[in-house]
């Protein structure tokens, strides 16, 4: 059999609660997207071969998941695109998940998606990559249990975390029109690893009014204009959350660079704006591809005058991971 696995990447929103009074912590909000995508080819092998991009990274996800799930086994997975790494999109959750499927279903597994997450060690602090992944669209999750001797006991990103993945809470589609102009400056990549870890030790516990006023906008500004198909107040509830909670910490840590593109794209005719996950990835909301193409012009301007960078346009992924089995069949002579 061989397989063939195109994932979506993700745009992270925001982390809702990184207080914890209530006895629960993270969750969170975002959309998947339908371009940049993991793409790769895989089919058994009598060993782990890997070819095309980001061959190392593959080849330990590979050997981490046939060592906890078919022991002894080989798979020979050609890796056609990836995401790009640490700019805010999800990259190693969905190279992660689509290595681990392929392999589940090679060797004839039936491991949920939320199984394979816990297994690569994704989505221990934010569940958006993995439903990204799962089932496309609008996602809010609703974190984890939080405190001695539960499901979490720290504040601590995905990438340091054993908690299981997190409840998905809603799962929305979103308009096709609704457009995202991403910019990506040539500045510091987002932070990751021991950085990152020392930023949620550092900032967390947050206010609980911060937490509070958060949850507030995202309830009753974010989600229901989302339902009712509202851009605007959509877009308006986006560019409000850049200003509250963890989102404002994630901005104030960004190169200056970053904070002057998303106020440039909302001067420019975005509904909404702001970083994704720990950025440098810049969003504009728009309406229309027309719009979209007028913004990323704009934006490939800016970016030129400034740092440099790349811009594209994606719609929502409103179905998650788009997978093609083919079995092999051999002619006899």
């Amino acid at each position: 059999m061989k397989i063939r696995i195109k994932t979506p990447s993700r745009l992270h929103f925001t982390l809702i609660d990184l207080n914890g009074a209530h006895g629960r912590i993270d969750g969170g909000i975002g959309v998947a997207l339908n371009y940049p995508n993991v793409l790769i080819e895989a089919e058994k092998a009598d060993k782990i071969i890997v070819e095309g991009e980001k061959k190392e990274l593959t080849e330990f996800i590979a050997k981490n998941v046939i060592d906890k799930i078919a022991p002894g086994s080989g798979i020979k997975i050609k890796v056609k695109s990836t995401i790009p790494e640490h700019i805010g999109l999800g990259s190693k959750t969905q190279l992660s998940l689509a290595v681990a499927t392929a392999i589940s279903r090679i060797n004839g597994g039936t491991f949920s998606v939320r199984e394979l997450a816990r297994i690569v060690g994704r989505a221990g602090t934010s569940g958006i990559g993995a439903a990204a992944f799962e089932h496309g669209g609008f996602i809010m999750d609703g974190g984890h249990t939080f405190g001695p001797g539960k499901q979490k006991e720290k504040f601590l990103p995905s990438s340091a975390s054993k908690a299981p993945p997190a409840p998905i809470i809603i799962r929305q589609d979103v308009p096709e029109d609704w457009l995202f102009v991403i910019g990506v400056p040539n500045v510091d990549r987002g932070a990751h690893g021991a950085r990152e870890v020392g930023i949620f030790q550092k900032y967390c516990p947050l206010p609980l009014s911060e937490v509070e006023k958060l949850s507030h906008l995202i309830l009753m500004k974010t989600l229901p204009a989302l339902v009712e198909g509202d851009i605007q107040n959509f877009g308006e509830s986006l560019f409000e959350i850049q200003r509250v909670g963890f989102k404002k910490v994630e901005v104030e840590l960004q190169d200056p660079v970053v904070k002057k593109l998303i106020n440039h794209m909302m001067m420019k005719g975005a509904y909404g704006s702001g970083v994704s996950s720990f950025g440098p990835a810049v969003y504009g909301l728009v309406e229309g591809i027309e719009a979209a193409e007028k913004l990323a012009l704009e934006t490939e301007l800016f970016l030129k005058k400034h740092t440099g960078g790349s811009v594209f346009i994606s719609n929502v992924n409103n179905s998650g991971v788009e997978i093609e089995e083919t079995d092999l069949i051999l002619l006899s002579s």
